[in-house]
């Protein structure tokens, strides 16, 4: 089983997260810019995702709502830069923190035989930006949702007719 990688060097604005997915990169693109998949994996499991607005395109905008089981409400949103099935970029801004904006690059890097390597890369505004979100336990929100991506790759691998 893949582990996921999460990298912060002290005193740096960013943060890595990479994972290899037993699944080829078609699907893992799909995943990450298909509304109905992302909102099957883009949360810790306890957490209900809604996509309310993608557009995946250069200049297209995007928002995310989430709720707990408390019922409380987690919105985000951004701006696509660039979208290719090898890299994704966009902007990143949890909304009840207005203005600490972050910039995401997300590369599917084709691995051969059914594998491909997921690498996103995060840069924060500031190292304390950066800092504020690992301390609100970010790693584990990382970890969760990259293991309901595996599972849901794996479900869209066994439902496609074989290449």
């Amino acid at each position: 089983m893949e582990e996921t990688s999460i990298t912060a060097e002290p005193g740096k604005q960013e943060i890595v997260i990479s994972r290899v997915f037993d699944a080829p990169p078609d699907l893992v693109f799909k995943a990450c810019t298909d509304p109905e998949l992302i909102s099957r994996w883009w949360a810790p499991e306890s957490i209900t995702t809604t996509v309310e607005k993608m557009d995946t395109r250069p200049g297209g905008m995007w928002r995310v709502t989430q709720r707990d089981a408390e019922g409380n409400e987690y919105a985000f949103h951004g701006v696509y830069h660039e979208v290719t099935p090898e890299r994704i970029v966009d902007t990143f801004e949890y909304e009840a923190m207005p203005g600490h904006v972050l910039l995401e690059t997300e590369t599917i890097e084709d691995l051969g035989g059914g594998r491909t390597k997921m690498t996103d890369h995060l840069i924060f505004q500031s190292v304390e930006d950066r800092d504020g979100m690992l301390q609100s336990g970010m790693e584990e929100e990382m970890t969760g949702p990259m293991e309901r991506l595996a599972e849901l790759l794996q479900s869209l691998k066994q439902a496609a007719p074989a290449r």
